[in-house]
């Protein structure tokens, strides 16, 4: 509807023009038709403008010798010849309208003809009448108009005052104020600007009368009907659409309907999920249970049979050494005791948790006297666990009640000492692969049955005692020697036959300590790791891990820390596929974290676990990690991503291309999507992009990255090189990549993309980058420069004279210079195609290509003499013949001032400069001064 609306206007804006138009000619109001010709055409309304341009063309009313002669005339021309040329004139107009009147007559008896012939045609309607004369051009609708407008008589005084001041208001509000000004000036017997108090002297009067002549016309009338039409097929559209819409909505609610549904069989999904896990775990740790009973009723068995057989070969030897052997282990049980608790005392968690717990692992079992000391500690935590209130705040600490307090320190020492002397070296003999029992039984293999059995139950009923109080001692021992808890934490962890036992456990080792420091987090991560050595993968992954997943959302930074340095060292003791899943989620979420940290320990880990993932199925999401995490806000993550990740990943992935290829258009993109410094097209300033502070830091990393990247990317070229001259173990570039080389790799007979990739692709891609680059960006342009320094010293300088040299002479647009010798004959076109093609594209060449030519390959350390030569052309040679410099002064001096920045070429440049002091030119003087300004 807008649109056709908009088409209306138009036509009706068109219509009132031709109004005015007319009305300007009929009056001969020459002057300002001619002024309202030349503004409709500076305003582009060529459609409005055409008849006044064929009016002003007319040779006969205006002849090209009389417009010529007119043109010319001085301003003092011989008013004899002036009065001659009127009376010709007069003389032509004359003659002209007697043509005009002939031609009118002409007219008149064709039209009178033309209706005739129609009057007698039967077989046409009106319609194809009206479309006939128009295809003959016969009558027009303009000329029923004047016909209708002719028989009203002439214009009354009042009359022409009104539609002359209603053109004058047409014209000021239509904005052809050069036309309302000669208007006025050519109607000067009337005053414009005082129009009488009438019925005539409305707003914008020349369209209230030009409606007003429409609707008391045949066309108006038609044009009101179709207008209807119109308003009536726009409101069967309307109705359709509504019914469309209903239906639509009514699609949309079933759609919803569905979607709730689905959302709620999901939701039943995930739940028979986590129940069927939930049955899962438990058939794994029955199963676990029952694989530990039989591996005790299979100990069992073997002690029975080995005691049978020394029972019947030699009965009074045993009954003889029995008493001896005795009494040996007991003073041996008591001896080792002792040391354990001195070393315990003084090593302050020094020791690894596995010696802590082998300490005792030869003390053997007198039935009676460990019978005696574990009843006497199972009684004292009787009494004592009754009156203490125990329970944990939400960050994970301890607290209990003022007045149990005594009674709880009661029995922690006495569980303490118990545990020490006995119950921990017991739980200690589990260390190894076997269970406890087995190493119980080796040690004395001369005990009966009934012993060992009651041993076993022992040992687990010590293991609950400690598990139980475990959590009632931490909260009341010092923070600083909490870790001594660590081995029998461990302990009850790895034997305790009870799962939501061994979670809580689990918890607290976790939690150890509310922030703890980078020691304490370390001794905490080395008690996982024995943990999850002894646990086995299973255990590790349904026990350890979702501790860690727990943890990730702790409002404690030094926790999410602590499972961010854990990930990397647990993924060991898990199964394969558990590595590039639970854990590679793990650490993904640790990305995302908001302390610098956090991020930096999850990226160090993220290097540690690419080795260990078992293909290469997450690949492109670790790639995408890695681009994110080399744009890090953060300098250290920075850091850690280009000294550990990008290598690591590299190594693993075996995607050296992609990597490069995906690094190079992140680097363009960076600096693409800043704005212009200026919207006008075709100038300088249009290429030039505006970088914001997080663009300028990207393109910034990922030009370091591209650095890190150039001794895996020069290796693959030597390993890949197809000539067999080459020797890839040489460690010398000019040895890899020498002039022989470089002329077979031109003869284009074989196949080296790895070698082509760093001038077909990166270095063009680093003049696109250096192209978008302000002059100010002179930070940016010192890292490529740097990297360009870099490629030149791996590759050697035979590619930097045969290779680097030509690519950049020809960017910079010195054409001329640049030798194709060594390029192949296939890509010598990709090359060229660098070269500037406009003037402002060559302007910007010297602006931007021009200092990276001069700093990052003639500046090399084995091109220093040619950098003088070329300075020496450039600055002096060509000042004086004007071929290049003159051209691009500000250009080249700002080039010049970018070389100084590097302090080894400050004396070429002063020798330069001192030659163009001392000259007797007086330009290369202005230089001299210019540049000396500059820098």
């Amino acid at each position: 509807m807008e649109a056709a609306g908009g088409g209306a206007a138009d036509e009706r804006w068109a219509s009132l023009c031709n109004c005015v138009v007319n009305f300007l000619l009929e009056e001969r109001y020459h002057l300002t038709a001619l002024e309202l010709l030349q503004e409709l055409q500076e305003d582009g309304r060529h459609a409005h403008a055409l008849r006044l341009r064929a009016f002003f063309s007319d040779l006969a009313l205006f002849p090209p010798d009389l417009v010529a002669r007119a043109s010319s005339a001085p301003p003092g021309a011989d008013p004899q010849s002036l009065l001659e040329e009127k009376v010709a004139a007069q003389e032509k107009l004359a003659l002209a309208e007697y043509d005009m009147r002939l031609a009118k007559e002409d007219l008149s008896l064709l039209k009178l003809e033309l209706r005739k012939q129609n009057e007698s045609s039967s077989e046409y309607s009106n319609g194809l009448l009206f479309g006939a004369s128009t295809r003959e051009g016969s009558i027009s609708e303009q000329d029923k108009r004047d016909v209708k407008i002719s028989a009203l008589g002439p214009l009354k005084d009042n009359e022409r005052k009104d539609l002359n001041c209603a053109v004058k208001e047409y014209l000021l509000l239509a904005g052809y104020r050069l036309a309302a000004m000669t208007f006025i000036e050519e109607v000067p017997d009337q005053d414009l600007d005082v129009w009488p108090n009438s019925s005539a002297c409305v707003p914008d009067a020349l369209r209230r009368y030009y409606y007003q002549y429409l609707s008391s016309t045949a066309e108006a009338a038609e044009e009101k009907i179709s207008i209807l039409r119109e308003n009536e097929t726009l409101r069967k559209d309307n109705e359709r659409l509504n019914a469309e819409k209903d239906s639509l909505m009514k699609s949309m609610e079933s759609a919803n309907n569905q979607v709730a549904a689905m959302r709620k069989s999901l939701e039943a999904a995930h739940k028979d999920i986590k129940e069927k896990d939930k049955m899962v775990q438990d058939l794994r740790q029955s199963l676990d249970v029952q694989r530990k009973e039989l591996n005790d009723c299979r100990a069992e068995i073997t002690s029975l049979k080995m005691y049978i057989e020394g029972a019947q070969s030699n009965k009074q030897l045993f009954v003889g050494n029995s008493d001896g052997l005795e009494s040996h282990s007991i003073a041996n049980s008591m001896g080792e005791s002792a040391s354990l608790n001195t070393k315990d005392g003084d090593s302050k968690g020094s020791e690894s948790i596995t010696n802590k717990l082998a300490s005792a692992v030869n003390l053997t079992d007198d039935t009676q006297k460990d019978r005696q000391v574990i009843e006497n500690s199972a009684e004292v935590f009787s009494v004592s666990e009754a009156p203490v209130s125990f329970s944990t705040d939400e960050n994970g600490g301890y607290r209990t009640s003022e007045e149990d307090n005594s009674a709880l320190n009661i029995s922690s020492k006495n569980v303490t000492s118990n545990c020490d002397l006995h119950g921990a070296s017991m739980i200690g003999k589990s260390q190894g692969n076997s269970d406890g029992i087995s190493v119980y039984l080796s040690t004395d293999k001369l005990d009966s049955p009934s012993k060992q059995k009651s041993s076993d139950k022992m040992v687990l009923e010590t293991i609950k005692i400690v598990s139980d109080a475990l959590p009632k001692i931490v909260p009341y021992v010092l923070i600083n020697h909490r870790e001594e808890l660590l081995p029998l934490i461990i302990c009850s962890i790895e034997k305790h036959p009870d799962s939501d036992v061994r979670d809580s456990l689990t918890h607290t080792l976790f939690n150890l300590i509310k922030r703890p420091d980078g020691k304490q987090r370390r001794i905490i991560m080395d008690a996982c790791v024995e943990l999850a050595k002894s646990v086995g993968e299973m255990r590790t992954e349904t026990e350890l891990l979702p501790q860690c997943w727990e943890q990730i959302n702790h409002q404690y930074e030094e926790r999410r820390l602590l499972v961010a340095q854990s990930c990397g060292e647990l993924a060991v003791y898990v199964r394969p596929e558990i590595r590039d899943s639970l854990i590679l989620s793990i650490v993904q979420q640790l990305v995302e974290d908001a302390a610098m940290v956090v991020r930096e320990a999850a990226t160090h880990n993220l290097a540690l676990l690419l080795p260990l993932f078992p293909n290469l199925d997450k690949y492109y999401k670790v790639e995408e990690l890695m681009f994110q995490l080399v744009c890090d806000p953060s300098g250290a993550v920075v850091e850690v991503t280009l000294k550990e990740l990008v290598p690591a990943l590299v190594r693993w992935g075996g995607k050296l291309d992609q990597i490069s290829r995906v690094l190079l258009a992140h680097i363009l993109a960076s600096a693409q999507r800043c704005p212009p410094i200026s919207g006008v097209e075709g100038t300088i300033d249009s290429h030039l992009r505006v970088l914001g502070e997080q663009e300028r830091w990207n393109i910034d990393v990922l030009l370091r990255m591209l650095t890190e990247l150039l001794p895996f990317i020069h290796q693959k070229a030597i390993q890949t090189c197809p000539f067999a001259s080459v020797d890839p173990t040489s460690s010398t570039p000019e040895n890899c990549f020498s002039a022989s080389c470089l002329k077979l790799y031109s003869i284009g007979d074989s196949e080296w993309s790895t070698f082509e990739w760093m001038h077909t692709d990166c270095l063009p891609d680093l003049i696109k980058l250096t192209c978008l680059l302000p002059v100010k960006e002179d930070n940016l342009r010192t890292i490529i420069t740097k990297y360009l320094l870099e490629v030149s010293g791996r590759y050697g300088k035979d590619y930097l004279e045969h290779i680097m040299l030509p690519v950049f002479l020809v960017a910079a647009g010195d054409i001329d210079s640049g030798d194709f010798t060594y390029f192949p004959l296939s890509i010598q076109p990709k090359i060229r195609g660098l070269r500037p093609k406009t003037s402002t594209a060559e302007k910007l060449a010297i602006m931007c290509v021009f200092p990276l030519l001069l700093s990052g390959i003639l500046g090399s350390p084995t091109s220093r003499q040619q950098l003088e030569e070329y300075l020496r052309k450039v600055l002096i040679k060509n000042t004086k013949d004007g071929s290049f410099s003159m051209h691009h002064t500000t250009e080249i001096i700002n080039a010049v001032r970018f070389l100084c920045l590097f302090v080894e070429h400050h004396g070429v440049i002063f020798n330069i400069l001192w030659e163009m002091v001392v000259s007797s030119d007086t330009s290369l003087k202005i230089n001299a001064t210019a540049l000396l300004k500059a820098l």
